[in-house]
């Protein structure tokens, strides 16, 4: 639940956003509804599937060895169940929005699962994150306005980028790790001081994102601020990681948390002073 907030606030961005554009008018709090247990549903999928997959690379990993799976405090039986309950949960809300929501549901499923093995053979695991996660703005898009536009997809490209971003400042803090189990991702292949440049050109595309789709809607100045606000703690996030000192890895991570609310904050205030 925890780690819906990066998600969650983007996906009522999108259904805002496409509201507004395509149906000039405030999503319904039906709507409104079935989009969070959506993302409830999608997201505790997600994150149970990751932890049952890497269950035995968890237990040997001395930071995730105390895990609930790893350390022996859940069962898989349980874990098991409890995805299928959350994707039950995903189906019924997506089926409660409408048909294209359902159609394009097999596509979110596929990334749920498919990202969670990814680091076996590729370092582009943190892009797969990035298109999984960027999946949260482009449904409630699509939740809200049953088709998919350019606007939409530039929200699912923005939010990707900047989720494979911070994946990858995360990921630095086991590139050891990684490299002497042979698992793949930017920091084991290409060292965390190319990783983390890396990093920084997917945020400057992440503002360059958030501005196109200002001048792309009729987004105005209280939008324009969040972004402003946005990229600042962005510029603040790097500067507390580096290449000889990851210690401040964890509260880089949790600044995106607020980053996420900031921006929706930001672009609801927007839209209801219009």
């Amino acid at each position: 639940f925890v780690h819906t907030i990066f998600a969650l606030p983007f996906a009522f961005i999108g259904a805002v956003i496409g509201s507004f554009v395509v149906n000039h008018d405030w999503p319904t709090w039906w709507q409104i509804l079935w989009i969070t247990l959506a993302m409830a549903g999608a997201r505790n999928a997600a994150m149970a599937l990751n932890r049952l997959i890497d269950k035995q690379i968890d237990k040997e990993n001395p930071r995730t060895a105390l895990r609930a799976l790893p350390a022996g405090l859940l069962k898989e039986k349980e874990v098991v169940l409890f995805i299928i309950a959350s994707f039950v949960l995903l189906f019924v809300s997506a089926y409660q929005l409408n048909m294209l929501a359902v159609q394009l549901l097999p596509i979110a499923v596929f990334f749920l699962v498919f990202y969670s093995y990814t680091k076996r053979f590729t370092w582009a695991c943190h892009l797969i994150l990035g298109i999984t996660d960027g999946l949260a703005p482009l449904g409630g898009y699509v939740a809200v306005t049953g088709t998919i536009d350019w606007i939409g997809l530039l929200l699912f490209a923005t939010v990707g980028l900047w989720i494979a971003g911070f994946d990858i400042i995360y990921s630095c803090q086991d590139h050891e790790y990684d490299r002497e189990k042979g698992l793949h991702s930017i920091p084991s292949q290409f060292g965390v001081k190319k990783a983390l440049w890396i990093a920084r050109v997917l945020h400057v595309l992440t503002v360059a994102g958030f501005v196109a789709l200002w001048y792309m809607t009729d987004l105005g100045m209280w939008y324009l601020i969040g972004i402003i606000a946005s990229t600042l703690i962005l510029i603040y996030e790097h500067t507390l990681v580096s290449e000889k000192d990851l210690s401040k890895v964890n509260t880089a991570f949790s600044m995106n948390g607020i980053l996420s609310v900031l921006v929706f904050v930001f672009t609801l205030i927007d839209l209801v002073v219009k």
